[in-house]
């Protein structure tokens, strides 16, 4: 029988998406793993691959189209040996789109899992297909399981639609996770709660304050969305709490400036890394919270979750929001690496081209707006981190040194800490952990 293709859930945040392309037409023939279709989610646009073999027989939803629900009928696949005859009664896609909606997700959860997946040929919510028969894998991870002789059936995918990548290989050879997926930790109490009435005017009161042709409506885009709605429960399910402190950038910036003196060149002369002040505040965060580990943690319902790793989020401004890819085992990488690594997943975060393995999960963020000249800000906790570190300008200013003024460059920094997981001790302790690796840079490289 023919075999429905529905909208994908490719993220946990996922409720809606533009189908933005379609790389297959009506008749075409296509195999398992085949690229159909790009959908343009809040956080990205992402390549849709086929699971199952068959012809296309219908294409529902034409590409363009904007606001497809998750499970929504997008095109139906034709099984060896159907004609179009099969297809019978195939409707427009504005009615599969209100027929099948996924659900909204409620509160933030210590470790998100994927939204309900598609149950046809897009999408599956486990590395395993239902008969147990085939496993779905990029190329790369089959190659580094086969070379590290794991069985992939005994790793959990944390690609789009439970799909095995290169980072749950390297996870389950760490002794991560290998044999099934953790179970979304349980949500807030608070945010099963029904929502509180509105509170203030509506949209229909607050634009009678302005007069009439002084404004225009600018829709919100997925994204906006989903920023909205995610910090919006952060603030109201997280107890936030905030610690601040000023660090001397001195010997940061001399060391900074040496290293970036002495890199080496490639073939057309260009140094082959540039180093950042934000690279070595992500390097600094990553040291302390592997020496503070108690801090390196994320609150559920039933336990607290202690991580093994340091992974730091990093807020890149993008057009229409932010996003915060990630940096891996951050305290083990050099300086280097991490320079050129935050490069590359800004760029491909401005060009909307992040897969949702380089963005979801961390057990930390940095936001920096020193670079826009603010001296010092709190910022929102991204669940399911319990901290996050807001980044000020360092402005040279005078300070008391051996009962004598001098010059200074300070950088201040807030940590914003999850009250039920870092209280304010340790989130002191932390950051003077973070503050001895900044003023004594040298530590940072050994």
């Amino acid at each position: 029988m023919p075999i429905n293709i529905l909208m994908p859930a490719l993220s946990p945040t996922m409720e809606e998406g533009n189908l933005a392309k379609w790389n297959v037409k009506e008749g075409d023939r296509v195999k398992s793993g085949d690229v159909i279709a790009e959908i343009e989610t809040d956080k990205a646009t992402m390549e849709v691959e086929s699971i199952d073999e068959g012809t296309v027989g219908r294409i529902v939803v034409p590409e363009g189209t904007q606001g497809v629900k998750v499970n929504a009928l997008i095109a139906v696949l034709l099984a060896d040996g159907e004609t179009p005859s099969a297809l019978g009664d195939a409707t427009a896609p504005a009615a599969h789109a209100k027929a099948a909606e996924a659900p909204a997700p409620v509160a933030p959860a210590a470790a998100p899992a994927p939204a309900a997946p598609a149950a046809a040929s897009v999408a599956a919510a486990a590395p395993v297909a239902e008969k147990g028969e085939r496993l779905f894998a990029s190329p790369l991870a089959r190659r580094l399981a086969k070379e590290a002789g794991l069985d992939l059936a005994k790793v959990a995918g944390s690609g789009p639609h439970g799909r095995i990548v290169q980072a749950d290989i390297e996870a389950a050879k760490s002794g991560g996770a290998a044999k099934a997926a953790p179970a979304a930790a349980p949500a807030p109490a608070a945010a099963a709660a029904a929502a509180p009435a509105p509170v203030g005017p509506s949209d229909a009161q607050m634009l009678k304050l302005f007069a009439e042709g002084s404004y225009e409506l600018v829709p919100h885009d997925n994204m906006r969305k989903t920023i909205a709605r995610r910090l919006t429960e952060s603030k109201q399910t997280v107890p936030h709490f905030y610690v601040t402190v000023d660090t001397d950038l001195d010997a940061l910036l001399a060391l900074r400036e040496q290293i970036n003196g002495a890199a080496p060149k490639d073939k057309d002369g260009k140094p082959e890394y540039k180093i950042s002040v934000n690279d070595m505040v992500i390097k600094a965060m990553a040291l302390a919270l592997k020496k503070i580990p108690a801090a390196n943690a994320s609150w559920t319902g039933d336990a607290m979750v202690v991580h093994k790793v340091v992974d730091v989020g990093v807020a890149v401004s993008i057009p229409g929001g932010l996003i915060t890819p990630v940096v891996r085992n951050a305290d083990r990488k050099t300086l280097s690496a991490i320079s050129n690594e935050m490069k590359d997943l800004a760029k491909r975060a401005r060009d909307r081209k992040l897969k949702p393995e380089e963005y979801q999960g961390g057990t930390t963020s940095v936001s920096n707006l020193g670079m826009f000249g603010v001296k010092d800000f709190a910022a929102i906790i991204n669940p399911p981190h319990a901290t996050i570190l807001a980044v000020g300008a360092g402005i040279q200013q005078p300070v008391v040194r051996g009962g004598e003024i001098k010059i200074a460059t300070i950088m201040s920094v807030t940590l914003s800490t999850d009250h039920r997981v870092v209280d304010g001790a340790l989130g002191a302790e932390l950051l003077q952990a973070f503050k001895g690796f900044i003023e004594k840079p040298m530590s940072m490289l050994v």
